[in-house]
């Protein structure tokens, strides 16, 4: 499944002295998966734009922090 959240699995020394995160998350935009923006996108209307920050729907992604649930998940 395509997802632009990425994880990774960070040295872990020995001689620490915290408690290891054994596994780390970072988002990567969505443009980075578009080679050239096609013609004729769908486009948010100007009011939603403004608050998405984009006019192009294929390039909205939004924040979710790793251990927050999308809204509608669950609940």
């Amino acid at each position: 499944m395509f997802t632009t959240r990425k994880q990774y699995e960070p040295y872990v020394s020995p001689f620490d002295p915290c408690p290891p995160i054994r596994v780390k998350t970072y988002v990567t935009a969505p443009n980075q998966y578009v080679g050239f923006q096609p013609p004729n996108l769908p486009q948010f209307p100007l009011h939603e734009a403004l608050k998405k920050g984009t006019l192009w729907k294929i390039f909205y992604d939004p924040y979710y922090g790793p251990y927050e649930m999308k809204k509608g998940d669950g609940q």
